[in-house]
């Protein structure tokens, strides 16, 4: 054989078997029990990406409401399950992931055997309801699977799901008194009136639907569900908890409590009973509709038509393993269990909100169709403008269009013709401050990311940015400013609208709409009018010009700011630092005002009072935990010491994140924790969204390979990576040398390939 022909052979073979080489698994280092205890407010149930199903355990039933006022336990059960716990009271169907506040909860399921029990008890009295001791051991929390042993009972619990379903496999023991519990009273951040009505219909002997309406932190939430056994049951029952009805019709004619195939009222428990044989394995499908109960049967249809347990999880992980794979890294496991539990925890919100024809129910309270795009919910904007949106800019850009297309469609639909502020299930909750929508409409439309109307989204935006009955944007327009007497986050609400304005320039400035840029780049510079620079903090300001008189930069309550204080909020000026360090004293003042941040200490008394701030996520004074500051340690970029942002965030990343249930320093809200720590752990970070650049940190990995999409990558590649290694040296872009502190989305999205040379001494 000619010698040049066998060497082509050979290298053909080898790119074969490169090209063949299969992916590592990458669902094996996801970790749903990261976040569990304490602060992350995570669960470890399953989930798909992005799915409507959040199948999960709740640990507890604490109610919102103690003796008529709020119950601060309550908090530590936002996505209801506490690792520290000692009981599982059932499996439940939506969740939050990872948010200071909450709703949810629905549909719980509990398996039980023995005497009937209707009651969940209470966890420091084995036996006195339906709720269970369990054990970490045997517990298993993965991708799109979550598996414990009941003690209880003896019943093992197996949980999976598709986008709109929830699968549930228990394996009984023998026993002639085996039940299933459907509690439609459960729910998170539950209080006795939460429940505004609920219908359970049967259509046979293993099937049934209703709905359930409650008033939480969404007022007018209505969702439907279709229930599916794989086996009949003996009998079923309902018990009914309301209050004495005024006026309850002549529904006494019947006994509705046993075997009646309807039940209605607000406060509602039902029971279904078997006879098992060891081992036997009572399955369920749960599947949700927003539409209705016509519309949960079909998606159960479409999503889950057979009985297979395993190959709807398999099917699931699949899914998982597709999008985990957008980004593939080479960096030990415990770093690779961290980072990749921090993709799964990016792409579980927002949710899915339609049925699979495409039909779900709108703010206005009417059922829509989506046209050409998946209708989304779940919009934690405060906290996700900062970085998960960008992540999804470059790896999710289909799925962050739809997401524009949702908010607008939230925007027409909406009374007060405004943009979502916090929306979820068809309900604008207008949770924390600013208008940050248009930060996510901004972003995508100057990053190129925008097959929507780009003028009808620069109109929300601009519509949203003057509506001056919202929350002092009145003042705001007129003072520049709002003054203290307005509101009690007088400064932060400037800061923040003063950012959001400042996105709304960038858009405009896109789309060539001059004077509307003229006009909110003006605005953005709100921010120079409560800086003191007696005090050198930004600082409450009152109607007549004047400064509060009495103030403590330290503290986070009553001091103008939400969630943080003036140390943290002085620095909310991500828009534009280099005008900010001009102000508060040029580069000097400003980097020892950064230093002191990070190195000093914070008292417990200065957030003893809060809820969403404590010691996990403080370093000095610096609070990673919560978001106002998630962009500061970038911040020595624009300062003579870059160096720095890179000794901060090699600092921050294995304090704050860590593969164990108290893994994360705070809330993970939606994914913002999560998205922070993957583009820093890959080595840049959008500082100011709505801009094209990312600032330059320090990566941890020691390779990363980005799918930007039509078929290309984006590679980062780290040499002389190691712990002590955190400064960078040098850096080439497609092997030229680099010498930017930024880099560009396009840059980014042209594929290529950016190089670390890593020291452990500063330039």
């Amino acid at each position: 054989m000619n010698k040049i022909f066998a060497a082509l052979l050979i290298c053909t073979g080898l790119q074969a078997a490169a090209q063949n080489t299969p992916h590592e698994n990458l669902v094996q280092y996801v970790k749903p029990i990261i976040g569990t205890q304490r602060m992350g407010h995570t669960y470890p149930g399953a989930t798909v990406p992005f799915g409507m199903v959040q199948l999960s355990p709740e640990t507890d039933t604490a109610s919102y409401e103690l003796n008529g006022k709020y119950n601060p336990k309550v908090y530590e059960y936002c996505a209801g399950y506490q690792y520290e716990d000692k009981t599982i009271v059932g499996f439940s169907h939506t969740h939050f992931s990872g948010t200071g506040h909450s709703d949810l909860g629905d549909f719980l399921i509990m398996p039980t055997v023995g005497p009937l029990k209707l009651n969940p008890g209470v966890a420091d009295v084995p036996g006195s309801g339906y709720r269970s001791a369990f054990s970490h051991a045997n517990e298993v929390s993965a991708a799109n699977y979550y598996k414990v042993k009941l003690d209880a009972s003896n019943i093992t619990a197996e949980l999976t799901t598709s986008a709109r379903v929830g699968f549930h496999q228990y394996t009984f023991p023998k026993s002639d008194q085996s039940h299933v519990i459907l509690d439609l009273m459960a729910g998170i951040y539950n209080y006795p009136d939460k429940t505004v009505w609920t219908y359970v219909k049967l259509l046979n002997d293993s099937t049934l639907v209703g709905y359930r309406q409650t008033n939480g932190w969404a007022r007018t939430r209505t969702l439907y569900f279709a229930m599916a056994f794989n086996k009949k049951f003996i009998q079923h029952g309902f018990k009914k908890y309301d209050k004495r009805e005024v006026y309850g019709g002549f529904w006494g004619k019947f006994n509705q409590s046993k075997n009646f195939p309807e039940i209605a009222g607000k406060q509602i428990r039902a029971y279904f009973d078997f006879k098992t044989e060891e081992g036997e394995k009572i399955k369920i499908k749960f599947a949700l509709s927003p539409v209705s109960m016509d519309g949960a049967l079909a998606n159960m249809q479409a999503e889950a038509p057979g009985w297979d347990f395993d190959k709807v999880k398999a099917d699931g992980q699949k899914l998982w393993e597709t999008e985990l794979e957008k980004i593939t890294i080479n960096a030990s496991v415990e770093r690779k269990q961290d980072f990749y539990t921090a993709m799964y925890h990016t792409m579980i919100n927002p949710t899915v909100y339609m049925d699979v024809d495409g039909q779900y129910k709108g703010l206005d309270q009417n059922v829509h169709k989506a046209d050409g795009f998946t209708n989304y919910t779940t919009f934690s904007l405060w906290d996700t403008y900062r970085a998960l949106h960008p992540l999804f800019n470059i790896i999710q850009p289909q799925r962050n269009a739809d997401m524009v297309r949702s908010m607008l469609v939230h925007f027409d639909q909406s009374p007060e013709n405004m943009l979502p502020v916090w929306s979820n299930s068809a309900n604008e909750n207008w949770c924390m401050s600013g208008y940050h929508s248009v930060a996510v409409l901004a972003d995508a439309v100057v990053k190129g990311n925008a097959p929507f109307d780009a003028n009808k989204a620069l109109d929300a935006a601009v519509t949203t940015a003057r509506h001056r009955s919202y929350e002092g944007i009145g003042e705001y327009m007129d003072k520049g400013y709002i003054p203290d007497e307005k509101t009690g986050v007088s400064v932060s609400n400037t800061l923040e609208y003063a950012y959001d304005d400042w996105a709304i320039a960038q858009m405009a400035k896109k789309l060539g709409k001059t004077d509307i840029y003229n006009e909110f780049i003006k605005r953005s510079e709100n921010y120079k009018n409560v800086y003191d620079d007696k005090s050198g903090f930004m600082r409450p300001r009152k109607a007549d010009g004047t400064f509060r008189a009495k103030f403590d930069p330290l503290s986070t309550i009553n001091e103008g700011f939400i969630e943080g204080n003036a140390w943290n909020y002085t620095l909310f000026v991500p828009q534009d630092p280099t005008s900010l360090i001009k102000l508060m004293g040029g580069n000097k003042r400003f980097v020892g005002y950064l230093d002191s941040l990070f190195t000093m200490n914070l008292p417990d008394k200065y957030f003893a009072e809060t809820e969403d701030i404590t010691r996990d996520g403080i370093i000095g004074n610096y609070v990673h935990g919560n978001e106002p500051s998630h962009h500061v340690a970038y911040l020595y970029n624009w300062t003579d010491k870059p160096w720095k942002t890179q000794e901060r965030i090699r600092m921050i990343l294995p304090r704050m994140y860590k593969p164990t249930p108290d893994g994360l320093g705070g809330n993970d809200d939606t994914g913002q924790m999560s998205a922070w720590y993957i583009f820093s752990s890959i080595g840049f970070y959008p500082v100011a969204p709505g801009s094209v650049d990312y600032s330059i940190g320090s990566p941890s990995v020691n390779n990363a390979t980005i799918q930007v999409g039509n078929g290309k990558t984006f590679t980062v590649n780290v040499k002389n990576q190691s712990e002590k290694n955190v400064y960078v040296q040098k850096m080439t872009l497609n092997g030229k040398p680099y010498n930017s502190l930024t880099i560009t989305h396009q840059d980014i999205m042209n594929g290529g390939e950016l190089v670390f040379y890593m020291s452990s001494k500063h330039r």
